[in-house]
């Protein structure tokens, strides 16, 4: 694939890129590679974003915070609940063509791998928890199951949008205003939470990079083991397909 990386608004450790621009942006390079002649290209921004509530489709009003500490709350078309992003935190948006082998649950399967790479490079073990989505943390002497990467797409045309956030030094205090997910009974972290040191976005942008080049090659790999199954709050998928 000519996958091609580009940042966004990173330069500085408290840039960050307005999250109705990047959605906006997204929706343009969505429809480039809609339309592209060259069916395996993408595109994946990788930016940060100034500190905004996002709820996917099955966001409950009662997830919602009460208090968004002068953040915005936005409604977004991808699938899952409510989520946090804000500066310390990367954002990647791959903007792909599925082959036709890949089904929509191998592409999640695969950023899950490529973000559970990169915690594994910087010392840190991660699994997926089946039930749920995201990559997560064993519960330990520390706390309880936490997640460190959360995921919600949206596919349309064959083409995802959409993608996953990577908690590096993000302040988790804003976490505290509504539950993750919808998901009570388990925490929230970062890289600099468990590694005891502070994780600039700019030491984990080039292993994102390297991750997500190898899994998007859409060639076979070595998942790696899940914990144990957990339930996630039912409703309706959190991955939505459109059709044209």
């Amino acid at each position: 694939m000519a996958l091609t990386m580009r940042t966004i608004g990173l330069e500085h450790p408290g840039d960050g890129v307005a999250y109705r621009d990047a959605w906006e942006l997204q929706r343009e390079v969505h429809a480039e590679v809609v339309a592209s002649a060259a069916p395996t290209d993408g595109t994946v921004l990788l930016l940060q974003h100034p500190p905004v509530f996002t709820c996917g489709k099955r966001t409950d009003a009662h997830e919602r915070p009460l208090d968004a500490g002068g953040a915005e709350v936005i409604d977004v078309d991808r699938g899952g609940k409510i989520t946090f992003h804000g500066p310390g935190q990367l954002v990647g948006y791959p903007i792909v063509r599925l082959p036709d082998h890949v089904k929509v649950v191998d592409y999640v399967r695969r950023v899950e791998e490529a973000l559970i790479g990169v915690c594994r490079d910087l010392g840190v073990a991660t699994a997926r928890v089946p039930g749920r989505s995201g990559v997560w943390l064993r519960a330990d002497e520390r706390g309880p199951e936490r997640k460190i990467a959360a995921i919600g797409i949206r596919v349309a045309s064959g083409v995802t949008m959409h993608g996953f956030s990577l908690n590096c030094d993000v302040d988790l205090g804003w976490y505290d205003r509504f539950t993750p997910c919808g998901i009570a009974d388990a925490g929230v972290t970062s890289l600099s939470a468990e590694l005891g040191r502070d994780v600039p976005i700019a030491e984990v942008l080039p292993l994102v990079e390297a991750h997500l080049r190898d899994l998007l090659a859409w060639g076979e790999y070595t998942a790696t083991p899940d914990y144990e199954p957990r339930p996630e709050p039912p409703r309706a998928p959190r991955i939505e397909l459109v059709t044209p």
